[in-house]
């Protein structure tokens, strides 16, 4: 079995996010995400961990009743719930958390 670099499609995806995802997130002065449902979402989990490496301030945002990993809570900056029928208070709150993160970081 060959390694999955060797993937012409692992090595296009990669490039991909040499390419692209790396400097939209260098180029953020946070890093908010929404925490995913699913137990596993590859593309949450690069992007977090291209914003810790990248030392991005984290806002994450998450739905109730959504299990919060300890691992993730404990380097997040600022952690927002939202319910999706209140889109204006998720975005006020999601504000406050990006003032209260940047003014932290001043």
């Amino acid at each position: 079995m060959s390694d999955w670099i060797d993937d012409p499609d692992a090595r296009a995806w990669a490039r991909r996010v040499l390419d692209e995802v790396v400097p939209m997130i260098d180029d953020s002065a946070v890093f908010v995400s929404l925490v995913p449902r699913e137990e596993v979402d590859v593309k949450f989990a690069v992007e977090t961990g291209l914003a810790i490496m990248m030392d991005k301030p984290i806002i994450v945002v998450i739905r109730p009743g959504t299990p919060m990993p300890s691992k993730l809570a404990a380097v997040a900056d600022a952690v927002v719930e939202f319910e999706p029928s209140d889109p204006v208070g998720m975005h006020e709150r999601i504000q406050q958390a990006f003032r209260e993160v940047m003014d932290a970081r001043a």
